[in-house]
């Protein structure tokens, strides 16, 4: 199931007729839209631009509508809903509600949200981000020295490796050699678990007594149980873990877990252990796969743009930095690579009371979302959507207004208040492995075609992913 496809469904919120004003939409029957969807997402949605404009409606078997719209200035607006009926929370609850918890950032809405976000932001901005720099880094170099030298090799397992890396030792700060080899293993087999066929595939209520029922969980060969079990694995050492850093007197240490422990609100009190927990599995969510895909398609553009490759790896050689309040090339290369490749489908919200937008009206109970790749391939904000150029995020090398517009427009964390609290861990991610990778190994594409995009769990993944031919830089030093 697509991330931006509905999970579960609102009681009796969305009964009744369609209002006259709704917006259009495909007249194939709601199972045929998903078949298509599933199939062939960035066309299915791209053909209801194509035919309806830039605000559509789509329809799933047994569940409510959902109006999807294609550029910023309609986004905005659904962004706006979150200061009212929009409930992003209640949307995911049931389709990652197992995964990260009901005491995510992701799962909530309303007042315990804003309590979360107060408490998570501080160790994701700023300083506290910025400090990770050389430990990324490191891993980063230590991940590139194991490449093969010369054979055609998939960039994003291995990006995953850096990924993880990062969660368990920026993140979760955990550093003793037996919990790190466990999680190592751990972590990658409860996400593949969790976004396997035969678990998502289940009803939600269904999915939910098999995921509770101590009878059901006696069964081993159910998808559900197989979940369990290694959840229940992660849990035990994530707990245990928390609970040591609440014995730990003194100075709080820098890695996000620390911080959340020694965290408290308004009135003084901490996160439980759960709450805690919760929030670290949406760390690992929300910067794990996603970032390691995102990593894959920027390197993937780039052994297909061989101008963008030389003009970003002039800059790494030279040194240079772009001055305060400008954009370096690193950074345009990371903006571009985002927005030519973003790697959800969309931001749901589910309406608890009727809205309009852009001269429609949406009916209470139904679904509304911003469709991240429509909008970051819309030709009145990015020229030539399909072509890769960083240099528009350039002020000297585009008109001044087309880089306000494209900066704007560039949604690929979301927007209002509800904008991924991670994203500037994500960013400083891919700027540093995106360097280290490419101060050390040349890298080709393993195959002249572009890599077509497939749904993998959540994420709009490369086809091969990102199969290309590393080569030792000349000059460049060991890792």
């Amino acid at each position: 199931m697509p991330a931006s496809m509905p999970a579960s469904r609102p009681a009796d919120r969305s009964a009744g007729r369609p209002p006259r004003n709704a917006p259009p939409g495909f007249r194939l029957p709601p199972a045929a839209q998903v078949a298509w969807l599933m199939a062939d997402p960035l066309g299915f949605y791209e053909a209801g631009r194509r035919r309806f404009g830039p605000i559509f409606t789509v329809r799933y078997p047994g569940l409510p509508p959902e109006v999807c719209v294609a550029t910023a200035e309609l986004a905005e607006e659904v962004f706006a809903t979150d200061g009212g009926p929009g409930r992003a929370g209640e949307m995911r609850r049931a389709f990652i509600g197992p995964l990260v918890g009901e005491e995510s950032l992701l799962c909530l809405d309303g007042e315990p949200w804003w309590r979360h976000r107060r408490l998570v932001s501080p160790p994701l901005h700023g300083r506290a981000v910025a400090a990770w720099k050389d430990r990324i880094a490191d891993i980063a170099a230590a991940e590139a020295a194991r490449w093969p030298v010369g054979a055609a090799m998939p960039v994003r397992p291995a990006m995953e490796r850096v990924t993880l890396e990062v969660i368990m030792r920026v993140v979760f700060g955990i550093e003793d050699a037996r919990r790190l080899g466990a999680l190592r293993t751990l972590l990658p087999r409860l996400m593949r678990l969790a976004g396997s066929a035969a678990l998502v595939r289940i009803p939600p209520h269904a999915r939910e007594r098999a995921l509770n029922s101590p009878l059901l969980l006696r069964a081993g060969a159910l998808p559900t149980t197989r979940y369990v079990r290694v959840r229940d694995e992660v849990d035990a050492l994530l707990f245990d873990e928390i609970a040591r850093r609440r014995a730990e007197s003194g100075e709080a240490a820098a890695d996000v877990l620390s911080q959340l422990v020694a965290a408290r609100d308004e009135d003084g009190a901490p996160l439980t252990d759960r709450e805690v927990r919760d929030e670290l599995m949406t760390l690992l969510v929300a910067g794990h796969e996603t970032t390691a895909t995102a990593l894959t398609w920027t390197v993937e553009r780039l052994v297909r743009t061989p101008r963008a490759m030389d003009a970003l790896v002039a800059e790494l050689a030279a040194g240079t930095t772009a001055a305060r309040g400008e954009t370096s090339y690193l950074d345009a290369v990371v903006k571009e690579g985002l927005r030519a490749r973003p790697v959800v489908l969309g931001a749901p919200r589910l309406l608890d009371e009727a809205t309009k937008i852009g001269g429609y009206e949406i009916p209470a109970g139904w679904y509304l979302s911003a469709s991240i790749p429509l909008v970051l391939s819309d030709p009145e904000a990015f020229p030539s959507p399909d072509r890769f150029r960083p240099e528009r995020f350039l002020a000297s090398e585009s008109p001044s207004e087309d880089v306000a517009r494209a900066n704007r427009a560039w949604l690929p964390f979301g927007g209002g208040r509800r904008y991924c609290a991670g994203a500037q861990l994500a960013l400083l991610e891919m700027r540093v492995v995106l360097a280290e990778v490419l101060r050390r190994v040349t890298l080709t594409a393993a195959h002249p075609e572009a890599e077509k995009r497939r749904l993998k769990n959540v994420t709009l993944a490369p086809s091969r992913s990102g199969l290309v031919i590393a080569y030792p830089r000349a000059g460049a030093s060991a890792a």
